[in-house]
């Protein structure tokens, strides 16, 4: 059996899960982010309890939506934070970000404070631009800094870029695969240009539609 790889040695890194908490809803996708948090733990050999999450996420249920942020430390500590839930806007303007992304890059398949590069990226978007998205080295479309990228294409089918292109596998993605809403295929730029729709989104915040606002 493949020996988990190491967990990170600097001291504030944390395994990441945002998610949303809706009145009369709960937490939307609750299972689905807890799985992903635990599969990133082994992979990292990280103690994980599902149990003491659950706990922790329940006690922070309020009478208006919320975003919750849960992270997880090396020695296997929950911290939760929390704060009000805004509306999504109607549509988001997206760029294309100058900086590539590496497809082999094991950082980008697990969520976690190794944010860097989307950080860097999502301080410098432009006035007028809502997100920016990512290419690889390969010039294949990724992802945004936030969301994972979802397009309608002219003959009918809905694609997101593959996770072999370098992509977080997203917990509004995973889901739409399973239901088969979607299906994964390696993008180009010309596939964003040339699609009948393009949405953007994740499991805190669902789909947004967007559109190129540079082509």
């Amino acid at each position: 059996m493949e020996s988990p790889l190491r967990a990170p040695t600097e001291p504030d890194f944390r395994l990441i899960e945002t998610l949303a908490f809706r009145p009369g809803q709960g937490f939307v996708r609750l299972a689905r982010h807890l799985g992903r948090m635990a599969r990133s733990a082994k992979t990292f050999g990280i103690p994980f309890s599902a149990e003491i999450a659950a706990r922790m996420l329940n006690a922070a249920r309020g009478d208006s939506p919320l975003r919750c942020r849960l992270t997880l430390d090396t020695a296997g500590q929950f911290d939760l934070t929390t704060g009000p839930l805004a509306k999504n806007p109607d549509l988001w303007r997206l760029a294309i970000s100058d900086i590539r992304l590496t497809a082999s890059d094991i950082w980008l398949r697990h969520k976690s404070t190794r944010r860097a590069v989307y950080d860097t990226a999502r301080a410098s978007i432009p006035t007028g631009v809502d997100e920016l998205v990512f290419l690889n080295e390969r010039d294949e479309l990724c992802e945004g800094t936030i969301t994972n990228l979802f397009l309608e294409m002219p003959d009918g089918r809905y694609l997101t870029p593959s996770l072999s292109s370098g992509v977080l596998p997203g917990i509004l993605r995973e889901e739409y695969l399973e239901n088969k809403r979607v299906t994964q295929a390696t993008l180009s730029l010309t596939d964003l240009r040339d699609a009948q729709m393009v949405h953007v989104g994740n499991s805190l915040r669902g789909l947004i539609r967007a559109e190129l606002a540079v082509t």
